[in-house]
């Protein structure tokens, strides 16, 4: 691993502490296991696989629904100096 878990969270996305739930799914995925996290609507979700995708590095496809959702995640990991990209129906490859 190239950086910290903890790094990632405060210096990326400026959090002090994971939420309930969070780091038992990040060290999961750090640890290469599969997961399934449940966590309702605002409970972070996205952070639980943005971190460990920060800290090895490499490649990671989010497969989601919610077209919003993946502009404002890109749009995120950009603003923090991060490359992300998206595809979907409504853009082309070029533009994400």
């Amino acid at each position: 691993m190239t950086t910290d878990k903890r790094h990632v969270l405060s210096e990326i996305f400026g959090f002090e502490d994971f939420r309930l739930g969070q780091e038992d799914v990040v060290d999961t995925l750090l640890a290469g296991e599969d997961v399934l996290a449940v966590m309702p609507t605002g409970a972070g979700k996205s952070l639980c696989f943005q971190v460990p995708a920060l800290v090895l590095g490499g490649l990671t496809v989010v497969v989601s629904p919610l077209v919003a959702l993946m502009q404002d995640q890109v749009e995120g990991l950009r603003f923090a100096g991060r490359g992300g990209g998206r595809y979907h129906q409504f853009v082309s490859a070029a533009r994400g």
